[in-house]
Protein backbone atom coordinates (compact mmCIF):
# COMPACT_ATOMS: atom_id res chain seq x y z
CA UNK A 1 0.00 0.00 0.00
CA UNK A 2 1.07 3.38 -0.95
CA UNK A 3 1.10 5.89 1.90
CA UNK A 4 -0.08 9.63 1.76
CA UNK A 5 1.38 12.63 2.42
CA UNK A 6 -0.79 15.21 3.76
CA UNK A 7 0.63 18.98 3.37
CA UNK A 8 -0.59 20.62 6.45
CA UNK A 9 -0.91 24.69 6.99
CA UNK A 10 0.88 25.61 10.45
CA UNK A 11 1.12 28.90 11.84
CA UNK A 12 4.69 29.03 11.23
CA UNK A 13 4.43 27.79 7.56
CA UNK A 14 1.54 30.74 7.08
CA UNK A 15 4.22 33.17 8.53
CA UNK A 16 7.00 32.15 6.48
CA UNK A 17 4.95 32.40 3.00
CA UNK A 18 3.39 35.74 4.12
CA UNK A 19 7.43 36.71 4.63
CA UNK A 20 8.39 35.97 0.90
CA UNK A 21 5.82 37.29 -0.28
CA UNK A 22 6.40 40.51 1.36
CA UNK A 23 9.86 40.76 0.56
CA UNK A 24 9.31 39.74 -3.29
CA UNK A 25 6.80 42.55 -3.27
CA UNK A 26 9.38 45.11 -2.35
CA UNK A 27 11.67 44.81 -5.35
CA UNK A 28 9.48 45.33 -7.68
CA UNK A 29 10.05 48.70 -8.03
CA UNK A 30 14.39 48.24 -8.36
CA UNK A 31 16.27 49.58 -11.44
CA UNK A 32 19.12 47.16 -12.76
CA UNK A 33 21.70 48.64 -10.32
CA UNK A 34 20.07 47.46 -7.07
CA UNK A 35 18.75 44.42 -8.40
CA UNK A 36 22.43 43.21 -9.27
CA UNK A 37 23.70 44.70 -5.90
CA UNK A 38 20.95 42.46 -4.05
CA UNK A 39 21.54 39.47 -5.93
CA UNK A 40 25.42 39.35 -5.48
CA UNK A 41 24.83 40.30 -1.55
CA UNK A 42 22.43 37.10 -1.46
CA UNK A 43 24.59 34.82 -3.43
CA UNK A 44 27.54 35.93 -1.68
CA UNK A 45 25.88 35.25 1.86
CA UNK A 46 24.88 31.99 0.85
CA UNK A 47 28.35 31.26 -0.36
CA UNK A 48 30.00 32.67 2.67
CA UNK A 49 28.03 30.40 5.06
CA UNK A 50 28.66 27.65 3.38
CA UNK A 51 31.95 28.21 3.38
CA UNK A 52 32.25 29.12 7.47
CA UNK A 53 30.31 25.90 7.65
CA UNK A 54 32.81 24.07 5.76
CA UNK A 55 36.15 25.17 6.93
CA UNK A 56 35.37 26.24 10.39
CA UNK A 57 37.83 28.95 10.45
CA UNK A 58 34.84 31.21 10.69
CA UNK A 59 31.42 31.03 12.30
CA UNK A 60 28.39 30.70 9.93
CA UNK A 61 26.82 33.95 10.55
CA UNK A 62 30.53 35.90 10.03
CA UNK A 63 31.04 33.70 6.62
CA UNK A 64 27.49 35.08 5.58
CA UNK A 65 28.47 38.90 6.30
CA UNK A 66 31.70 38.83 4.70
CA UNK A 67 29.64 37.34 1.80
CA UNK A 68 27.73 39.14 1.90
CA UNK A 69 29.80 42.14 1.41
CA UNK A 70 31.72 41.03 -1.11
CA UNK A 71 28.57 39.66 -3.35
CA UNK A 72 27.42 43.40 -2.87
CA UNK A 73 30.79 44.92 -3.82
CA UNK A 74 31.03 42.38 -7.02
CA UNK A 75 27.28 43.02 -7.88
CA UNK A 76 28.27 46.86 -8.39
CA UNK A 77 31.12 46.35 -10.23
CA UNK A 78 29.24 44.27 -12.81
CA UNK A 79 26.77 46.84 -12.92
CA UNK A 80 29.33 49.40 -13.84
CA UNK A 81 31.48 46.90 -16.35
CA UNK A 82 27.87 46.20 -18.14
CA UNK A 83 26.55 50.28 -18.50
CA UNK A 84 30.47 50.85 -20.70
Amino acid sequence: MASRVQARSTPFGLAVVAAAGLLLAGCAGMDNTEQRVLSGAAIGAGAGAGLGAVTGGLSIPAGAIIGAGAGAVTGLAVDVLKKR
